[in-house]
């Protein structure tokens, strides 16, 4: 695809009006409000993969990035890298089967360079370039925790989302789950579209840190919501505070992007819901959750707060119980947003009517 032009189309209708009916009732629940068991619920810039980045940071019986210590305080050990691909799953259940919801993930779309950032274990990347062959996708990380076994037009990296970046231009840049890592996500956004060709398209998906309640089941006093509100307050000191995300329309909007759209979905903490497809996505979120408990909270409560791994343990086994309880009906805000930047034309465009519009130009007569 040449620069300025752009060959997507919107995403259908119908597909935004089903992934919207994720905004379920709170009150369409299970009959059942007992505890659910878990029993039920689904099991500098860029550098060369050398030993030192596989010489990871140990602490706590868990494994951390040690390439730019400190920056992402989730682990990278094998029990992380599971649960990255289970939230795979879940983010394919929760966009009807789609990698994304951007237009470069419609049927047909022709795509050239895409950059997924924060790639994980790459399982993104390498679904999206089996789909779209036409593609040459790069993902790119702190950890090398990248699976090996990739198409040929995908490839990893080691790098710093805050360095720049070396890779060129892109027609589709992709992120999710980076909400905690950010520093500035005005500066991030602005990062997107000075890489991205004219008529190219970014997508961010993201989960707020704080969970909700409509009907006022979840509680200010519950465990889930108070370690909740001491991990936000580590992100602060760590410099990359967790947002609600709910500004993130006006984050691509100011960054020069049109067409932007967000969809605002719900990830429930587990299978409360009454309608079958809430509950499934209920279900897996659960999992998700319950698996990446202890790793969100070991790094951040010990080194922000000095908590022991004891401490911890016990915190998170708590809330593990209130996650399991279906009387509770938390759920977790996800925005899946994504907008375009304007075509060379429309760029032009914009700058000539800005130009004559300036209310300090005035036409001099002799």
């Amino acid at each position: 695809m040449s620069a300025g032009e752009s060959t997507y189309v919107e995403p259908a209708l119908d597909h935004e009006e089903h992934i919207a009916a994720a905004e379920f009732d709170s009150e369409e629940t299970l009959e059942d409000e007992g505890r659910f068991h878990r029993e039920a619920s689904v099991t500098s810039s860029s550098v060369s993969l050398s030993d030192c980045i596989y010489n990871y940071r140990q602490e706590n019986g868990r494994t951390y990035h040690a390439y730019k210590d400190g920056k992402y305080t989730l682990p990278n050990d094998d029990i992380e890298n599971d649960r990255l691909d289970l939230q795979h799953n879940l983010f394919l259940i929760t966009f009807d089967d789609r990698l994304g919801n951007a237009p470069p993930n419609d049927k047909g779309a022709q795509v050239g360079r895409v950059l997924d950032v924060g790639t994980g274990t790459g399982i993104w990347a390498c679904e999206f370039g089996d789909e779209h062959p036409e593609a040459d996708v790069i993902g790119f990380d702190l950890s090398a925790t990248f699976t090996t076994y990739n198409p040929p037009n995908v490839r990893f990296e080691v790098d710093d989302l805050e360095e720049p970046w070396t890779y060129g231009m892109f027609d589709y840049i992709h992120s999710r789950m980076m909400n905690g890592c950010i520093a500035n996500w005005d500066a991030y956004a602005r990062k997107c579209f000075d890489n991205l060709n004219p008529g190219g398209w970014v997508e961010i998906n993201e989960i707020a840190l704080m969970p909700k309640s409509d009907d006022g089941t979840l509680k200010e006093d519950a465990m889930i919501f108070k370690i909740a509100k001491l991990v936000r307050e580590a992100t602060i000191l760590f410099g990359r505070v967790a947002t609600d995300m709910e500004d993130i329309k006006q984050v691509l909007t100011r960054a020069g992007f049109v067409d932007v759209k967000v969809l605002k979905l719900k990830w429930p903490t587990n299978p409360w819901p009454r309608e079958d497809r809430h509950r499934e996505i209920g279900l897996w979120a659960h999992e998700n959750i319950v698996t990446g408990w202890d790793g969100l909270c070991l790094a951040t409560l010990t080194r922000a707060h000095g908590w022991t791994k004891e401490e911890v343990m016990d915190a998170t086994r708590r809330c593990r119980q209130e996650f399991e309880d279906r009387s509770i009906h938390a759920y977790y805000p996800v925005y899946s947003a994504y907008g375009r930047k304007p075509t060379e034309a429309e760029a032009a465009a914009d700058a000539y009517d800005a130009y004559m519009g300036c209310s300090d130009y005035e036409e001099e007569y002799p």
